[in-house]
């Protein structure tokens, strides 16, 4: 597609075309879990109906063919993401799952009592409760970058939290709850001046933002499947090999080992070291579909698309009277999060929800994010590349039919 045709990108997603309550169905919760093109769903089809098979120990045709498709996956997001090297590509169950390994094994080899983990205000809880868990086991201490009023990390505190005790800084590319888009090479570049990694939860920015991970120059970066048009309990760690490879197992089982006796073991190499056990295979082969669809659609061209629309939508919730936008970076990707004076977020959303609306309510795990705004939780709708201007205006009448309930 050397143009982004919005028409032919709706056709694509078969669950568009369904009615909610008797409504055509408005679906802006694609920060929760994107809708997947008929691509990703008939590579689903195909391979439980011509290749089911698990991967990497069977010697018979299938198991051959089940595992060439999972490693097709490997080098399509090696690709994706600008990796040097296949084996820096981990294949998980998510981006929790991701940041959970990073955490235990770095954490294990790296983080002792004492040491100190940096964060930022507005991470989600996987970005947090993980690093918790390692400083309540280690003895080790949490330090936070602060964010001010509009949602954006205030940079010279954070130059002034490293120590020579720092150890690690886990922070996001893009804020679920904000929308915000942190600036993540500078994060890099001071980090690295003190000789501390970097890891980054792309979990909301690879379906919207290019990334490179060697321009970036990060040493960790995770996302999942689900969020970028592939199925669910999927995901990915990349990592550089030299952290990857000094780091131990996250768990024990079939295929990250290389020998195993009663008396001792040996761990198998990257990147199966990481990946114990019978991985998701369908998601993890189904994930290079939707990696191949939004490489023809163009990342550049779904971020202007978005871009775009985003500050259509901004404008036109800007207009409605007593709304307030939490959230308002200079830089800011796919999502507005918003309260009404006196009127509880649950609310708005249960009324959208008869008109055919999906939105997100809630403090959408990040509660730190709405006790610092001092709020409940935000209404939040997040767009995605099939959304349109028509998608909008629904959603801004469905709200004002709303408000007038409510009010």
């Amino acid at each position: 597609m050397k143009t982004f045709d919005i028409h032919k990108v709706r056709a694509d997603f078969p669950l568009l075309k369904r009615e909610v309550n008797g409504k055509p169905l408005v679906y802006l919760d694609n920060g929760a879990t994107t809708q997947k093109p008929q691509s990703v769903i008939d590579a689903i089809i195909h391979y439980y109906s011509d290749m089911n098979s698990n991967v990497h120990r069977g010697v018979h045709y299938l198991s051959q063919i089940s595992t060439d498709a999972f490693e097709v996956t490997r080098r399509k997001v090696k690709d994706f993401i600008n990796a040097e090297e296949e084996v820096e590509v981990i294949i998980t169950k998510g981006t929790t799952d991701s940041i959970n390994l990073v955490a235990q094994c770095y954490g294990k080899a790296f983080i002792g009592e004492g040491d100190e983990i940096i964060i930022s205000a507005m991470e989600h809880h996987s970005n947090i409760v993980p690093w918790q868990m390692l400083c309540d086991e280690k003895g080790c201490v949490l330090k936070v970058i602060p964010m001010n009023e509009r949602g954006m990390l205030d940079m010279d505190v954070y130059a002034k939290l490293f120590s020579d005790r720092t150890k690690i800084v886990s922070v996001t590319y893009v804020s679920n709850a904000l929308g915000t888009i942190n600036p993540v090479e500078e994060i890099i570049s001071v980090a690295h001046k003190h000789d501390v990694p970097v890891l980054l939860d792309a979990a909301q920015a690879v379906q919207h933002i290019a990334v490179d991970v060697q321009k970036l120059d990060v040493d960790f970066l995770v996302f999942s499947g689900h969020k970028m048009y592939a199925p669910t309990g999927v995901g990915v760690l990349y990592g550089k090999a030299k952290w990857l490879n000094v780091m131990p197992p996250y768990q024990g089982g079939g295929d990250m080992i290389k020998d195993v006796s009663f008396e001792k073991t040996t761990y198998n190499e990257l990147p199966f070291k990481f990946e114990a056990g019978t991985p998701n295979i369908e998601a993890g082969i189904c994930l290079a579909a939707a990696i191949d669809y939004i490489n023809e659609i163009g990342i550049d061209n779904i971020k202007t698309y978005e871009d775009e629309l985003l500050a259509y939508a901004t404008a036109k919730l800007g207009e409605i009277e007593g709304v307030r936008i939490v959230g308002t970076a200079d830089k800011k990707s796919s999502v507005l999060s918003f309260v009404v004076d006196g009127v509880h977020p649950y609310d708005i959303g249960v009324i959208l929800d008869k008109q055919g609306i999906a939105v997100r309510t809630g403090h959408h795990c990040a509660q730190p994010i709405m006790d610092q705004f001092e709020i409940p939780g935000t209404v939040r709708a997040s767009l995605a590349m099939y959304n349109t201007k028509e998608d909008v205006d629904a959603f801004i009448a469905g709200l004002e039919r709303a408000l007038n309930m409510l009010r």
